[in-house]
């Protein structure tokens, strides 16, 4: 008789996370060894971005040792990695074939969403495709292609008659990104580029079915982000849960060796096996690998560990994330994870006289001292 899913405990679940997540050294570093920047995103198809300095650095962490901010700088400036409004709205890190892939499943839900907001700021259909055509005209003048900045393109629309009063240069620009016009990619110094987004198909991977491309997401999300449900993937995508449940179903159907389930306190959750015959199994490894402790853990803010999910509560209860999201704005602070689990924030350089952390109640005092050691040995700036 074929066995069940495997049980897992929770603490088991959050070191297969961090295993699945590339985050599991036993320094506490950078993920596998030989991943490049643009192998850690496309492994992870899109990471959380509208903290540039934030992504960077997550991405750097899921690195090679040694990894350096400039190495993944590179990595966007050899065009490898962009950076568009893929999904729910806001700013991923992903590579050009996927930035076209979740636009296709995305794109006509946030224009749909965001349209209030647009005839709100006045930005009706004829003012967007006023500001695409002087776009496409500024892109395409750039030298080599090299991009143009954002204070350029503004005020090329200003010089146009085009309204970008208060927010509406950004929701113009936000609105071409989801559109597939325009996405941010190389670095001008500590800056990020508006370049053309050529459309699907581009950076060499043929254009998939929108079916497609939501079974191959599926896969990746839950070899890079498992254990998870269908519920935290769908809202990962900004999509409905019934076409994103009929998508994993229909995967696990067609492969059922590419996603497995597991028990996670009486909840079913999902890993998913790579699609690289190339990389090890995420759900493998020995039972003692997740009987062990992992220690301390530093994320940038914004981190996938935290925010890739919808819910949060294997990894961090509401006194952990009052810490890490303190106000309404939604700011999500660098993390502190002790095995797995949010207990704190943490920061570069606090101000005279601070901690370097803000941890909630109950961590003891050598464990304190192991999460100061690792603040100071953070090497990402």
């Amino acid at each position: 008789m074929p066995s069940g899913p495997t049980e897992l405990s929770p603490a088991a679940a959050r070191r297969l996370r961090l295993r699945t997540q590339n985050l599991t050294l036993p320094d506490g570093g950078a993920g596998t060894p030989d991943l490049s920047p643009a192998d850690v995103v496309r492994r992870m198809v899109a990471l959380q971005g509208q903290d540039l300095p934030a992504v960077l650095r997550a991405i750097a962490v899921r690195s090679r040792q040694g990894t350096t901010l400039d190495d993944v700088r590179a990595a966007f400036d050899a065009g490898e990695l962009v950076r568009g409004w893929t999904q729910r709205g806001t700013l991923f890190a992903t590579t050009p074939g996927d930035l076209a892939a979740l636009l296709s499943l995305t794109a006509a839900r946030m224009l749909r969403t965001g349209r209030r907001v647009r005839e709100t700021e006045g930005l009706d259909d004829d003012v967007v495709a006023g500001a695409e055509a002087v776009a496409l005209e500024a892109l395409r003048a750039s030298p080599d292609g090299g991009g143009i900045s954002r204070t350029a393109m503004v005020d090329l629309w200003q010089q146009a008659g085009i309204p970008i009063e208060g927010q509406r240069g950004y929701h113009l620009i936000a609105t071409l990104g989801v559109q597939g016009v325009l996405h941010w990619g190389p670095f001008a110094g500590a800056q990020q580029l508006m370049v053309e987004s050529p459309g699907a198909g581009l950076g060499g991977i043929p254009a998939e079915e929108p079916d497609t491309a939501l079974r191959r997401i599926a896969r990746a999300y839950f070899a890079s982000r498992g254990p998870a449900t269908t519920e935290d993937l769908a809202w990962w995508l900004g999509l409905p849960k019934v076409p994103v449940r009929n998508a994993v179903a229909a995967l696990r159907a067609e492969r059922p060796e590419a996603v497995a389930e597991v028990v996670v306190d009486g909840k079913v959750m999902l890993v998913g096996q790579p699609a690289s015959g190339a990389d090890a199994d995420p759900a493998g490894g020995s039972d003692t690998d997740l009987a062990e402790p992992s220690g301390v853990l530093l994320v940038p803010g914004f981190d996938e560990i935290v925010l890739g999910y919808q819910d949060r509560e294997l990894v961090a209860d509401a006194e952990a994330m009052r810490t890490v999201v303190p106000f309404v704005n939604g700011i999500f602070r660098p993390a502190v994870l002790l095995d797995g689990r949010v207990v704190g924030t943490w920061r570069r350089a606090p101000k005279s006289g601070e901690a370097p952390f803000e941890l909630v109640p109950g961590i003891q005092a050598d464990t304190r001292a192991t999460i100061e050691a690792a603040v100071a040995a953070w090497h990402l700036g």
